[in-house]
């Protein structure tokens, strides 16, 4: 059986991304770049004020109960169109220009006013509370680099930056394709041997949280055809998740009908627990992910295997799973040759350490269980029995 690490590498090996495509900057959040962002503009367009006060020379400030000449304002997109000489100053804003010949800002609360004559004892150097034109970026200068995914701070910063379009990658599509005659959908009468298909809208939820596009498609019963009807219902598709009949059971057939629709299967096995019967391979250049049908088992292999493919195709060079660090909150037990991933809870001790506690029940059909986890702990192949306060591995569940 293939290590966790070896299978992900070999589902990712030879992925590219999507074709770029141009999106409005409301439209950008959540997507990658394509290419680098340059700052069209320079950020402060000119000198400004950090706080509300008066704009000042510097060199008129002695300390001693200095007295200047109110000659003006400078309110925010209203700019002083003067100049501040020799014992002058002009009432100022906070993000208004500084104006020709101030090179300084006193504080409102260190000044009072009298109708035109301004008094302060504050002491000011040249540069006190302005920000500099182009302090935060100058015109020019990459601000973005491609293969970033967009989130809120960075679409504000291409819109200080004066981008209304940006270039991204598109969303992969991926088809999803659950399987098995006991499948009816949430709602629907439910028989004798009938489960809910938990599966498709959990693993719809991951691909959507994952960036990508996902598309739902009819459950495919336990019969060669319907199976084999995948290769018309996946065209155009750019990543082809089946959820179930990976294993080797009587009924388990989608292997055989992916080989006759023309996959070229890479792997079906892993050294994990949950999602041992996870299936890799190729339909032309369209990757194929079978994954198990135990729901927890299918969460599992999503987040280890389908996320950080959909982050690859969609141009991010760190694809994941992050990998984090907490202190064990329980003992566990030796592990066999099959690398496990504990459902767990998180919570803060008293000296702020994060503290992982798995739990006692770890069964892959508990979605329960899962729901309540905010962390997998990473127990290796063949690891020796840990003890609580050790330190391990954790995947976070609750950061998106």
């Amino acid at each position: 059986m293939l290590s966790v690490s070896e299978a992900r590498e070999r589902i990712l090996q030879g992925l590219r991304a999507t074709a770029p495509e141009i999106v409005s900057l409301s439209c950008a959040s959540g997507r990658v770049s394509a290419s680098p962002v340059f700052a069209r503009l320079d950020n402060p367009p000119a000198d400004i004020s950090a706080m509300d006060g008066y704009a000042v020379r510097a060199a008129d400030l002695s300390g001693e109960g200095v007295q200047l000449r109110l000659i003006g304002e400078s309110p925010a997109g209203h700019p002083f169109g003067g100049t501040v000489g020799a014992g002058e100053c002009v009432r100022i804003y906070t993000g208004s220009i500084v104006p020709a010949g101030a090179d300084a800002i006193v504080l409102q609360e260190n000044a009072s006013r009298h109708d035109d004559i301004m008094t302060t004892t504050q002491v000011a150097q040249a540069g006190l509370y302005v920000r500099r034109r182009g302090q935060d970026f100058a015109h020019g200068r990459e601000i973005i680099p491609s293969g970033r995914r967009l989130d809120a701070r960075a679409i504000g910063l291409a819109a200080a930056a004066n981008h209304p379009w940006l270039s991204v990658y598109r969303r992969p599509r991926v088809a999803i394709v659950a399987t098995g005659d006991e499948l009816v959908l949430p709602g629907e009468p439910m028989g004798p041997g009938m489960i809910a298909n938990s599966n498709t809208l959990m693993l719809e939820a991951l691909i959507r949280a994952a960036g990508a596009e996902p598309v739902m498609m009819p459950v495919a019963r336990d019969r060669m055809e319907d199976l084999i009807a995948l290769s018309r219902m996946v065209e155009g598709m750019d990543m082809l998740v089946t959820i179930g009949g990976a294993s080797v059971g009587r009924y388990d057939l989608v292997q055989e009908a992916l080989k006759r629709i023309g996959v070229e299967m890479d792997f079906w096995k892993i050294a994990m627990r949950p999602g041992k019967p996870l299936m890799h391979g190729r339909l032309g250049a369209m990757p194929v992910i079978g994954l198990p049908g135990n729901p927890v088992a299918a969460f599992v292999c999503g987040t280890l295997f389908v996320a950080p493919a959909l982050r690859r195709l969609m141009g991010q060079d760190a694809v994941g799973p992050e990998i984090g660090m907490a202190i064990l909150g329980a003992d566990v037990e030796a592990n066999d040759q099959r690398e496990s991933y504990l459902r767990a809870r998180l919570r803060h001790d008293a000296a702020g350490r994060l503290i992982a506690l798995p739990f006692p029940q770890q069964d892959s059909a508990m979605l329960q269980v899962l729901c309540d986890s905010q962390a997998l702990v990473i127990r290796d192949a063949k690891a020796a029995p840990a003890r609580k306060g050790d330190a391990c591995r954790i995947i976070r569940l609750d950061i998106p």
